[in-house]
């Protein structure tokens, strides 16, 4: 069962909904409505909002700001071979933010779903760094 929870603001959910399943191996948990969906992936729970999409998180503020996909605050995803996850998304055309990087407990890159929004592919090379260290 999920324990964090993440929304994200995304312009297609069924498009968002097709790269975190088929791309990077989110479960659907419920879709009720064409502008909100419920995926989950281990502890993570991630909820897809479209921008106005009725009440609830794509819903205006009240001076009428509304919400919308991209930015750079992400998720992790942790990954045993990045290089090869890297190799199978590019076949699948996955737009990159940047190249690999090499950082103090890992390796990382950033993909960005269909809307912009980043995630974060990580591998740790130090034990510390791993979700589960052992």
């Amino acid at each position: 069962m999920a324990s964090v929870s993440v929304r994200y603001i995304v312009d297609d959910v069924e498009a968002a909904i097709g790269f975190y399943v088929d791309s990077l191996g989110f479960t659907l948990e419920m879709h009720p409505a064409p502008a909100f969906a419920m995926l989950s992936r281990g502890d993570l729970r991630l909820v897809l909002s479209a921008p106005g999409g009725g009440p609830g998180g794509g819903q205006a503020m009240p001076d009428g700001t509304a919400p919308a996909p991209g930015g750079w605050n992400r998720f992790q995803l942790e990954v045993d071979d990045l290089d090869a996850t890297v190799a199978a998304l590019k076949a699948q055309s996955v737009a990159f933010r940047n190249d690999i990087v090499e950082g103090v407990g890992g390796r990382q890159v950033l993909v960005d779903d269909p809307s912009g929004n980043p995630v974060e592919l990580f591998q740790p090379t130090r034990r510390e760094a791993r979700l589960e260290s052992g």
